[in-house]
């Protein structure tokens, strides 16, 4: 998630927690649920959730251009025991142009 540049006022960091250890789910942490008991093919039921949203985040450097934003999510949750991160991402995937970045050897994800 790093060459974001907010440094001149363009897009805006949200984030939300779900404690729900012991209260009603809200949609979103029940959504959060389906997703890591169908991509990991194991019962899950959340006691934690963190949404983390960056909105309109221009790529590094914003000096030069900060017409191209991009809108993407960190989902962390937890049951207490094992622990799971969702990276999401608007239509068509990461829109920066990356042969315009210092360094060209870019992923989206992780490895």
């Amino acid at each position: 998630w790093d060459n974001a540049d907010f440094s001149r006022g363009v897009g805006t960091t949200y984030y939300q927690e779900f404690s729900t250890l012991n209260t009603a789910k809200p949609p979103f942490v029940r959504d959060v649920e389906a997703k890591v008991r169908r991509y990991m093919r194991s019962s899950y039921s959340a006691a934690w959730t963190l949404k983390i949203t960056w909105e309109k985040a221009p790529v590094y450097s914003a000096r030069t251009d900060t017409r191209k934003t991009i809108t993407y999510q960190a989902v962390l949750t937890t049951d207490g025991f094992r622990s799971y991160i969702l990276m999401l991402y608007q239509d068509r995937g990461m829109q920066w142009d990356y042969t315009r970045l210092a360094d060209t050897n870019v992923l989206i994800g992780y490895t």
